[in-house]
């Protein structure tokens, strides 16, 4: 028996309502899949499908190395602060990087090579000074105060005739 699916409320036509309901389930996740992709942000994607979590890991968890320059970094955040750890291959790297952000991103240029640039979305907005990085055991932590003055302006709405 095949599942009821409650395609009648979604706002798509009848002939895409036929489509749909005639689909095997594979065909209707993948379908899914798709149009999420489409619309879901790159850093986002791994969520939508585990298995691209992983796909940059060893066997031993660690990420691969930074050699098609890519950089590897894992964001969070605490009540005050938001953290963003770098590993680092090669200790030189830390002299000739340089680290930059805004409201809401990290910049990271030079690393693995000097051409390369990096921009990592920051997941809340933080304040203009205060930010710190620390080097340790090949891993590099920026830490970075969060903004916590958020201010609101209401926005009058006039009506037209």
């Amino acid at each position: 028996m095949r599942p009821v699916l409650p395609w009648n409320i979604f706002p798509f036509n009848k002939d895409m309502k036929d489509k749909m309901t005639k689909m095997k389930p594979e065909e209707i996740n993948n379908y899914v899949q798709e149009l999420m992709g489409k619309f879901m942000p790159a850093n986002m994607k791994g969520v939508m499908n585990p298995q691209e979590l992983f796909q940059n890991l060893q066997p031993s968890g660690q990420p691969l190395d930074s050699t098609k320059g890519i950089l590897n970094s894992s964001v969070f955040e605490t009540h005050d602060f938001v953290y963003v750890r770098i590993p680092v291959k090669q200790d030189d790297w830390v002299k000739q990087l340089r680290i930059y952000y805004t409201s809401n991103q990290l910049i990271v240029e030079h690393i693995p090579l000097h051409e390369d640039k990096h921009t990592i979305t920051l997941p809340a907005i933080v304040k203009k000074k205060g930010a710190t990085a620390t080097f340790k055991d090949s891993m590099l932590e920026v830490k970075i105060p969060k903004n916590v003055d958020l201010q609101f302006s209401q926005i009058d709405v006039t009506e037209i005739y």
